[in-house]
């Protein structure tokens, strides 16, 4: 007869384990009992006809789409090139040994990363107003491109001072024995090396503007500077059915996407660096 202290053993040696099977089980029979419920509701009829309509994707697709989406491109690509020399100047007074530069950056960073985005394009979109005559330049370019940059700005000096202070400072030392200012010092020794090791997460930053561009709407944009958001909502809003919206939504995922697939890559590669 097996005595209780040998029964006792073995379910606590192989417990733990099928537990964990048992939970991952459920999981999955929770998972597939929720498909299988909507699928069961759901008016595929009625789906399609609001999100997927055939003719409303043609005119969607033959309507400016390309423009829509080049675009994009253009006020995601000019304001993270903005947001990342901005970001690069504030990250280096934030470590700068003159107080009013800490001071002044921190007052900056703390003050946009506090607003909306939204409210910030409303701003930049209504300084004409303020002040008479004022004209940014490029146009309503120009303007998605600053109002966009200075928030991305405030964000990205954190990633990049982070990535400075990671780099060892050993290697600034060395050059220093060489009798190196601290300005090329930094320049070509300090920020190449920073630069590489935040590259994956500058590259999350580049996806949270492409998707920040969206709010450009909010300051009147003309057919010809339409980005992917206001195209798709003028159409959605027009025909009163959803299936622009959802083509827009298809092609912000054709930017983002790849630039996610290649942070995991860069990610990766950095574990195996390590």
């Amino acid at each position: 007869m097996t005595s209780p202290a040998a029964t006792a053993g073995r379910v606590r040696r192989t417990s733990p384990r099928k537990r964990a099977q048992r939970i991952r089980w459920i999981q999955y029979g929770i998972l597939v009992a929720v498909l299988i419920a909507i699928i069961a509701v759901a008016d595929f009829p009625q789906i399609q006809k609001v999100f997927f309509r055939t003719d409303m994707i043609r005119d969607t697709l033959t309507q400016g789409l390309g423009t829509a989406l080049l675009n994009t491109i253009i006020y995601s690509v000019g304001a993270f090139v903005l947001g990342l020399v901005l970001g690069t100047v504030l990250a280096l007074m934030r470590l700068s040994s003159v107080g009013p530069y800490r001071w002044l950056a921190g007052i900056y960073i703390e003050f946009f990363r506090g607003l909306p985005t939204i409210v910030v394009l409303m701003a930049f979109g209504l300084l004409p107003l303020a002040f008479p005559g004022l004209q940014i330049p490029f146009g309503i370019y120009g303007t998605v491109w600053t109002a966009l940059g200075i928030v991305a700005a405030a964000y990205m000096s954190e990633t990049i001072r982070a990535g400075i202070q990671a780099v060892p400072k050993g290697q600034v030392e060395a050059a220093r024995s060489l009798g190196m200012p601290t300005g090329p010092t930094t320049r070509k020794i300090v920020l190449p090396q920073a630069f590489r090791i935040i590259m994956p997460p500058l590259t999350n930053e580049l996806i949270l503007v492409v998707k920040d561009s969206s709010l450009a709407y909010i300051i009147g944009l003309s057919a010809t500077s339409f980005d992917l958001t206001k195209y798709g909502r003028d159409l959605a809003n027009t025909n009163a059915n959803l299936t622009p919206l959802v083509i827009a939504g298809l092609c912000y995922l054709l930017i983002t996407l790849p630039l996610t697939f290649l942070v995991r890559r860069m990610e990766r590669k950095t574990a195996k660096a390590r």
